[in-house]
């Protein structure tokens, strides 16, 4: 009975494979998308300061969705290996530069006659300079570190124990990055007490996300690695 849902599965798994017919070439360009996607999307988010559940420690918006670049550089460095990495990273920053650099000209457009909003559209965007100086440099720096780390823990354990280059890298690149970001984006603008719960709860928050998406992260490495797979076959 177990042997046959586990042949069943397997069908259904090859079926799905066969119908997307995603190549490497589509699967890294869509890896390429969603992680300069989270990036931008991130900055935007982290102008939005929040009460974390009532605890009177502040949080930014981007630690809610920013976890997921650091899992799709550990799916993008497991399939594609560090160099292709690097590329990705790179790729995102220089994108996000331009959508910065478009809001930050749209911003100096005069406001049309009877738009009210142009206070409002200067807090928010007024704001991103900075937040979005801090983003990028601590993105870079602690996307190549965890790639980095990543490849080196997959070297030291022979390619076994997915679990362990995952979280190790993420320990080191999370806390590179959210120590630059928070100091970059945040110090002089909140109190001492504020930043310290900032910087730690960011910090932890991305590991427990992380953790807890810890088998997301394994299913998509295993589907990725099953469309290059399968894309190997069909040639």
């Amino acid at each position: 009975m177990i042997k046959e849902k586990e042949t069943l599965k397997g069908k259904i798994t090859l079926a799905l494979l066969n119908h997307l017919k995603i190549s490497r070439a589509q699967l890294f360009a869509i890896l390429t998308a969603l992680t300069t996607t989270v990036l931008i999307v991130s900055n935007l988010a982290s102008t939005k300061m929040f009460d974390f559940f009532g605890t009177g420690l502040v949080w930014d918006g981007g630690a809610i969705l920013f976890p997921l670049s650091y899992i799709l550089g550990d799916v993008i460095t497991e399939i594609f290996g560090f160099k292709c990495a690097k590329k990705i990273i790179w790729t995102a920053f220089a994108m996000n530069l331009i959508a910065v650099l478009a809001l930050f000209v749209v911003q100096l457009l005069p406001p049309g006659p009877g738009w009210g909003n142009q206070a409002a559209y200067e807090t928010i965007i007024g704001f991103m300079p900075r937040i979005v100086f801090g983003s990028l440099i601590a993105f870079v720096t602690g996307q190549i570190l965890n790639s980095y780390v990543f490849v080196k823990i997959k070297e030291m354990t022979h390619g076994k124990h997915l679990w362990q280059r995952a979280l190790g890298s993420s320990l080191v690149g999370d806390l590179v990055d959210t120590l630059i970001f928070t100091t970059i984006a945040f110090v002089g603008t909140i109190s001492t007490t504020q930043f310290l719960g900032l910087l730690l709860i960011a910090y932890l928050s991305k590991i427990i996300g992380e953790t807890v998406l810890l088998p997301v992260t394994y299913g998509t490495i295993n589907l990725c690695k099953k469309l290059v797979e399968n894309e190997s076959k069909s040639v």
